[in-house]
């Protein structure tokens, strides 16, 4: 294939995290040629202005140089000129997320977001991608992990590869570097991991879970699946977690120490919750990949794209990466429950839930929840949190009223068939109809109160249903999650209703929250405290100090806000009882368990 839209990008100075890029465009447009980066990435909902990392751009024709104007913050225009239009420009890439571009002596890592200029009005037009290794013999064992389809270069190699249109071009980011290659297939599809950084994982037990739950998925929506070729690519480091997902691949961040080492036979936290972002990662090949809201067709990557329906796209996804876990087998329904437990206790820890619909979160993300400052738990709901628990809330009260006939399941299936294989939009209000529609039952109140309102979910009355217990305690710590029972006979403790990290000698409050002890006495977020009662105190003793006064206990604080020593009187009050913990009813009947059954082990 001859393509009329030609890139080349090589990592030309890794030591300065500099790509270079020359893009040819063989017919530009007479009047002048167009140009932009896009102010977003599909799946991180946030404006991030990726052309403020072009360093340099020069255009040519014919090797004679072409004048460049800038319209705006992220399009150029180039000059006419007859012939063949060539641009060359310098992206900064140390961004060492999964969202943009990452160059250094150990790798390199790109969206094409971040580095690939759209061709105005040649939009979908084939692309050619040239991917070459950095000069020097230091990077000769160097490799390239990406699903862009090969077109000269051979696999995990330097070379030649392409795309149908622009949009495909920018959904097959790259990995290049040394790394380890786990692979396996699932429903016959080719699978790959790739791991880069240390590590110590048992990269035979990554491929088998990771094969469990990809053919998890895959059935659920029905084979075949749709990808001819899938990639995990895993950055590893101390303390990373997050992930995007693609049309064809996932970009990963994670702790070295949430991998499975061969010494471990347990699934660790740390590995339950590696696996949930796989899982979570790999279902978005179909919700929001493929079955998409309409105001994601197509994409406008110039400007935010508002929907009220990532509680569906994100928060059904989100309850189903950790359930695969456990219809799977790869944790235990007690595990599962566990995570649930916490996910509730998220939810109900902010008070920003009764304030903010769960719909109002997903349409504002671009100012408010990728945005988050100190107040947000006062002021925002999660749209993933509380997304996830309103499909559990549908996926029972299906199940319920359908005689167990019916469940979430047979919604996303219809979703798929109706959106995915169409590439037909999702309207603002279609998931609402079409769970009527599937699931036999009538839920538009449900669906005004649940969206669009601020009450909390009735999941008690339903998950007993299924014979498990809703419970809820005081938190017993900072760093308490929720999910288990806790101490028995433990007295209330008192709390100060704050987060706080460490700022030199003192605790910095992160968070103040509303109607608590601190927020009352008139503390602040970004106060630094000192001392309490007249000793010093850090982040690492303030919650203590706190609690040794007692419930109702009065307490006299020092805290800098900014250069200013202040002085405060708080009284303590008890920690609120807003972590939830899930158990299985002793004794449950028949019916509990046959519900139970059909939930947490429903084979799809």
């Amino acid at each position: 294939m001859n393509e009329s839209i030609r890139y080349h990008i090589v990592p030309a100075s890794p030591e300065a995290h500099l790509f270079e890029v020359e893009l040819t465009v063989e017919r530009p447009h007479p009047d002048g040629q167009l140009l932009s980066l896009p102010a977003w990435i599909p799946g991180s909902y946030m404006i991030r202005d990726f052309a403020r990392n072009v360093v340099w751009l020069k255009a040519f024709c014919d090797d004679a140089p072409v004048g460049v104007s800038k319209v705006d913050k992220q399009t150029w225009r180039c000059a006419p000129c007859a012939g063949a239009l060539t641009l060359r420009y310098q992206v900064y890439a140390w961004d060492l997320s999964v969202r943009s571009a990452h160059l250094d002596t150990t790798h390199g890592y790109f969206n094409g977001t971040s580095v690939f200029l759209a061709v105005h009005g040649q939009e979908q037009s084939p692309c050619a991608v040239e991917i070459a290794p950095p000069h020097g013999d230091t990077y000769k064992d160097w490799r390239v992990a990406t699903t862009l389809a090969l077109d000269g270069a051979a696999l995990w190699g330097f070379g030649r590869y392409r795309a149908d249109d622009y949009d495909a071009l920018i959904d097959h980011p790259v990995e290049m570097g040394r790394f380890d290659i786990v692979e396996f297939e699932a429903c016959g599809v080719p699978h790959a991991m790739t791991l880069t950084g240390h590590h110590r994982a048992d990269q035979a037990r990554l491929a088998r879970d990771l094969q469990r739950i990809c053919e998890y998925h895959i059935r659920l929506f029905g084979e075949p699946a749709p990808v001819q070729r899938y990639l995990f690519q895993v950055m590893i480091t101390g303390d990373g977690y997050g992930g995007l997902e693609h049309r064809s691949s996932t970009s990963l961040l994670c702790s070295r120490d949430d991998l499975p080492r061969a010494d471990q036979d347990e699934v660790s936290d740390g590995y339950r919750s590696f696996l949930g972002l796989c899982s979570h990662e790999y279902f978005h090949t179909w919700n929001v990949k493929r079955i998409k809201p309409a105001a994601f067709v197509p994409y406008d990557l110039s400007r935010e794209a508002h929907t009220t329906l990532l509680w569906a796209f994100e928060g059904f996804t989100a309850y189903y990466d950790d359930l695969a876990l456990a219809r799977t087998g790869l944790i235990s329904r007690s595990s599962y429950l566990e995570l649930l437990g916490q996910t509730i206790t998220r939810v109900l820890r902010g008070s920003g839930r009764l304030k903010q619909p769960v719909a109002d979160s997903s349409f504002d993300t671009w100012t408010k929840f990728y945005k988050q400052d100190e107040n947000a738990p006062n002021a925002i709901v999660s749209y993933y949190t509380k997304g996830s628990l309103v499909a559990l809330t549908l996926d029972l009260l299906i199940r319920r009223g359908s005689d167990a006939s019916r469940s979430l399941d047979d919604v996303m299936r219809a979703l798929w068939q109706g959106h995915g294989l169409t590439g037909l939009g999702v309207d603002e209000r279609a998931i609402e109809t079409l769970i009527a529609a599937v699931g036999g039952v009538d839920l538009s109140d449900f669906f005004d109160q649940a969206l669009r309102g601020t009450d909390d979910l009735p999941l008690a009355g339903l998950l007993a249903h299924c014979g498990v217990e809703f419970n809820l305690r005081a938190a017993e710590s900072g760093t308490d999650k929720g999910g288990k029972a806790g101490s028995s006979g433990n007295m209330p403790r008192a709390v100060l209703g704050v987060r706080s990290g460490k700022e030199g000698a003192g605790a910095k409050l992160l968070n103040v929250y509303d109607g608590g002890a601190a927020q009352q006495a008139g503390l602040a977020a970004g106060d630094v405290i000192i001392a309490v009662n007249g000793l010093k105190v850090g982040n690492d003793n303030l919650e203590q100090a706190c609690a040794n006064y007692g419930v109702g206990g009065g307490i006299h604080l020092h805290a800098f806000r900014r250069d200013e020593l202040m002085e405060f009187d708080a009284v303590l009050q008890a920690a609120p009882e807003d972590s939830c913990y899930l158990t299985f009813v002793e004794g449950a009947s028949p019916a509990q368990e046959q519900l139970l059954d059909a939930w947490l082990g429903g084979a799809a």
